[in-house]
C-alpha cells in the first residue's frame, strides 16, 4: 500500500438496505461504490484488519458489534491475504485518526485502496439483533435508500459462483522447512495458518482447492491440511471423493471449512447455523479432558451431530454456548478437525497445541514407515 493517500475521504451519506425492508442511514467511507452481500456480525473487540483480509468473509457485509473500529489503524504485518474478499463493512464509530506505533494507514484509507465501502454511524446493535432473529439476511450498501424488493431482485440476479474458487490460489507455492512436509489445500487460507506451520518448522506446499489425489500424492507429503474458507461446504461435494483418498493416505487436519469438508468425506452432513459464530471469545469444551478453551471463530455452517457415522468419526470438541460440533477425530485413522481457528490471529492462543498434535501424528506415521 505504498504511496497511499493519507487523507481520509468521506463520500457523503450512505445507506444499508436489508431485504427485510429496514434501511440504516450513515456516512460512507472507503470506495464510493454500491455493494451487496450476506449481512453478518463479528463480536471481536479487535481484529478488524484480519477480518478485512480473511478470505472466509468473501461476499459478506461485516457488521462490527464493538462500538469503535479503526482506533489502532492498519499495519503491514497483520494481513491474512493479499487483498480483501468481503463486500463491505458496517461500523458504529469509525476512527479517522488511529494511534499505534505500527499503524501506517487508517482503516478508511485501506478500504479506499482495496476498493470496498465502509458505512459508519450505524446502530450496529440493531442490525445484530435483526441478523440473530432472521439468520440469513441479505443487504446492499449504496448512496441512496432502496426498497426490499430491489434488494431481493439483486440477490436473485447474483451469479452462482463458487466463493472458494474465487479466493483459492491458482498455482502451487512451496515454502522450505526442516520438518515434516505439509500439503496445505487452500480453500481460502488465512496467512496465519501458513505462518503457524512454518513457525513449527514444517515444510509447506500450498495447492489450489481443486488439486486431485494423484497430484497431492506426487508431492510426497507427510501430512495434509484443509484450510478455512468461505461459503456453503456442500458446494465442494464434487471434490470430496478425491480429498478423501488423500485424507485416508496421509495424516490430516481440517480447520473451519476444512473441518466441514472432513465431515463430508465420511458421510456426515452440514447445515446452516441460525446466525453463525464470528468473534474471538467462543468457548469450546474438549470432550476427552473436560477442559474449556476460548477460541476464535468465523463460520456460518456446522456439522450436524446426528449425521455423524460413529463407526468412523467421533466428536472431540463441543461449543459450550449452543452444543454444536467444534471438532472431530477419526476412530482409527490419523485424521482430526476443528471448527475453530487454532492459529487465532487475532484472538486467544489457547488451542495452538492443535498444530503440535498434527505434527506428532505425522512424526508417528513417519516412524512407522521408517521401521
Amino acid at each position: 500500500m505504498a504511496g497511499l493517500n493519507t487523507q481520509t475521504q468521506s463520500y457523503g451519506p450512505g445507506y444499508l438496505t436489508l431485504e427485510s425492508g429496514e434501511v440504516f442511514a450513515g456516512k460512507l467511507y472507503g470506495a464510493p461504490l454500491t455493494t451487496s452481500g450476506e449481512v453478518v456480525f463479528h463480536t471481536g473487540m479487535t481484529g478488524y484488519q484480519e477480518v478485512m483480509t480473511d478470505p472466509s468473509f468473501a461476499g459478506q457485509i461485516v457488521t462490527f458489534t464493538y462500538p469503535l473500529i479503526g482506533n489502532y489503524g492498519i499495519n503491514e504485518s497483520d494481513y491474512e491475504a493479499g487483498k480483501p474478499a468481503l463486500s463491505g463493512m458496517v461500523v458504529s464509530e469509525l476512527c479517522e485518526e488511529p494511534s499505534h506505533f505500527r499503524s501506517r494507514h487508517s482503516l478508511a484509507q485501506a478500504a479506499a485502496e482495496f476498493g470496498f465501502p465502509i458505512l459508519a454511524g450505524i446502530d450496529t446493535r440493531a442490525i445484530t439483533k435483526l441478523v440473530r432473529a432472521s439468520g440469513d439476511l441479505y443487504g446492499i450498501i449504496s448512496d441512496q435508500p432502496l426498497t426490499a424488493e430491489q434488494v431481493a431482485a439483486a440477490r436473485s440476479k447474483k451469479p452462482e459462483q463458487s466463493l472458494v474458487a474465487q479466493v483459492s490460489c491458482s498455482e502451487i507455492t512451496h515454502y522450505e522447512g526442516a520438518g515434516e512436509h505439509v500439503v496445505l489445500v487452500d480453500l481460502g487460507m488465512k496467512q496465519s495458518i501458513l505462518d503457524a506451520l512454518l513457525a513449527n518448522g514444517c515444510e509447506v506446499t500450498v495447492v489450489p482447492f481443486d488439486t486431485n489425489y494423484e497430484q497431492i500424492k506426487a508431492l510426497k507429503p507427510d501430512g495434509l491440511l484443509f484450510s478455512n474458507g468461505p461459503g456453503d461446504p456442500t458446494e465442494l461435494l464434487p471434490y470430496v471423493s478425491e480429498w478423501k483418498k488423500a485424507a485416508e493416505a496421509f495424516p490430516t487436519l481440517g480447520i473451519c471449512l476444512g473441518h466441514q469438508v472432513v465431515a463430508l468425506m465420511f458421510g456426515a452432513k452440514t447445515g446452516r447455523l441460525a446466525y453463525g459464530h464470528r468473534g474471538s471469545n467462543h468457548p469450546v469444551k474438549e470432550l476427552a479432558t473436560g477442559k474449556v478453551y476460548m477460541t476464535s471463530q468465523n463460520h456460518g455452517y456446522v456439522v450436524k451431530e446426528e449425521s455423524i457415522d460413529k463407526r468412523q468419526l467421533t466428536a472431540s470438541y463441543l461449543n459450550v454456548n449452543d452444543g454444536s460440533i467444534e471438532g472431530l477425530r477419526h476412530q482409527y485413522l490419523p485424521i482430526m478437525s476443528v471448527q475453530f481457528h487454532p492459529e487465532a490471529h487475532p484472538g486467544p492462543n489457547d488451542t495452538s497445541h492443535i498444530f503440535q498434535q498434527f505434527i506428532h501424528s505425522m512424526q508417528a506415521i513417519g516412524a512407522k514407515h521408517y521401521a
